[in-house]
């Protein structure tokens, strides 16, 4: 981002301090959205460096939007000013504001503010807080009110491993700019924040596509591209025959879950390999899907479909073991998920011959019973983009913001998907739709991007009217989710 906000400033012909207050006005405008009362107490604490000018800009515009209870702390815990960060100061003083200069802690007097604005240090620290800067975070966090960081909170390391005993601001909502930190998307990042709001502050978009890294944000005009609309002419056949093999004597909802979400997005056709016992079942709650005994099945038969899902709801017994043997045998487009996870890291020396279109969605105990104990997610995403090159196929590693591991080494980091939907049978209807997607002819990267994203979007959609989504809601919503994603 450094080296994008130098290439802005020398290609646009704009000063830095006046690309301070583009990202300064940025976040004013996404704060009076959150926090409109003019009368609302606020108190700003600055560092010397550009996080600090910005929130000394942040400042001097709540005041030009007649945020009148303002105070703002200067931390001179250094010697180092940068240039536009005493330009800032300048021009606060300028107004008769008082900027409260502080070189201890303890001269910081007993304050009793509604809201603090965070902009002492940046996204460049890498290593836990000491001394004033540790014992400055301590005040703000004990005063238990809410907080808001600019770009990210004091402390919190935006790439890499992110420390158990973090000692930094811990933020209410951090206001970021342009992109959000890799960090942002850890489950340890909660430590530090509850919230996240992305601002665009006018940085070069085409420059930024065209760094290298192997993170990518999926995006719905990513989703839009990738859709394949239906179009005259087409029938059945053209949507390809996906089959699931999935269910077990007591766990025949996750085969009926999966088998529906394939349905929904869009398969042509639908065969569900499942014990005897199943069948009345899926008879009566889907007469669109055609049955596929377990106890009688012909190996030979399978070559006829399209794409192969495994694993909900299949249990561990030695036939399943078998099936998984030669479902891999078949080099087809498979994904492996649940109880077919677990069963391929009992043995390991199968994951060698899985096909090149083959897509693993472990969750994280899966992932770890897979490929080893790892302490932070930091590791678990390092580890699943190294298998993923070395295996050659797609890793979905899922959480609240899931990362899917490509065998370019790519990292796409979906933003699709909420706590609303944490219950039973998610993991069953993703299933579902990634095979689907493979029947239809799409490739396995393309296949994870799109599925991972329009799961997450039904879901979006059904929690802004209520506390709880279940999977059942997700497979319903689902045909509207993809027909809104293609407009």
């Amino acid at each position: 981002m450094q080296n994008i906000d130098a290439y802005t400033i020398k290609h646009t012909k704009i000063k830095s301090v006046d690309l301070m207050e583009q990202a300064a006005n940025a976040f004013v405008s996404a704060f009076a959205q959150e926090y409109d009362n003019k009368n609302t107490g606020i108190v700003i604490f600055c560092g010397l460096g550009n996080n600090g000018g910005d929130g000394l800009a942040i400042a001097r515009l709540l005041l030009a939007k007649n945020y009148t209870n303002i105070s703002i702390f200067l931390t001179r815990f250094g010697s180092k000013q940068s240039d536009d960060n005493k330009e800032n100061l300048k021009r606060l003083q300028e107004m008769n504001f008082q900027v409260e200069e502080i070189n201890d802690v303890n001269e910081i007097e007993i304050i009793k503010p509604d809201l603090i604005i965070d902009a002492i240090l940046g996204s460049g620290l890498n290593k836990p807080l000491t001394d004033q800067y540790a014992a400055l975070a301590k005040l703000i966090n004990d005063l238990a009110v809410k907080i808001i960081a600019v770009d990210v909170p004091t402390g919190f390391k935006t790439e890499g491993e992110i420390l158990v005993d973090y000692n930094g601001v811990k933020a209410d909502l951090v206001i970021c700019f342009q992109r959000p930190k890799i960090n942002f998307f850890f489950p340890e990042s909660s430590i530090a924040i509850k919230r996240f709001k992305v601002v665009d502050i006018g940085l070069d978009e085409a420059y930024i596509n065209t760094q290298p890294t192997d993170y990518k944000l999926i995006t719905s005009e990513d989703i839009t591209k990738l859709i394949k609309p239906r179009v005259h002419f087409t029938h059945k056949g053209t949507y390809g025959h996906a089959l699931l093999i999935a269910g077990n004597t007591n766990t025949m909802g996750a085969a009926l879950l999966s088998a529906n979400a394939c349905l929904r997005a869009g398969a042509g056709l639908t065969t569900v390999c499942l014990p005897q016992s199943g069948l009345t079942a899926l008879n009566i709650t889907m007469p669109e899907a055609m049955a596929l005994p377990r106890e009688h099945v012909d190996f030979k038969s399978l070559h006829k479909y399209n794409a192969i899902a495994i694993g909900p709801g299949l249990g561990f017994d030695d036939d399943n073991l078998i099936m998984l043997k030669k479902v891999i045998e078949l080099q087809k487009p498979l994904v492996v998920d649940a109880d077919a996870i677990t069963t391929l890291s009992n043995n390991k020396n199968l994951l060698k011959n899985l096909s090149p279109q083959t897509i693993l969605t472990p969750h994280v105990k899966e992932f770890d019973r897979l490929f080893g104990d790892h302490e932070n997610w930091w590791q678990r995403v390092q580890t699943a983009q190294t298998k993923a090159k070395e295996l050659g196929i797609v890793i979905i590693l899922k959480n609240q913001y899931t990362f899917i591991c490509m065998p370019t080494g790519e990292i796409c980091i979906n933003q699709t998907g909420n706590p609303a939907m944490a219950s039973g049978g998610m993991g069953d209807v993703l299933t579902g739709i990634l095979v689907s997607l493979l029947a239809q002819g799409h490739a396995a990267k393309e296949a994870a991007i799109l599925g991972v994203y329009l799961h997450g979007k039904a879901g979006d959609e059904l929690a802004k009217d209520s506390f709880c989504v279940s999977a059942s809601q997700v497979v319903l919503q689902l045909p509207k989710t993809m027909k809104m994603s293609m407009d």
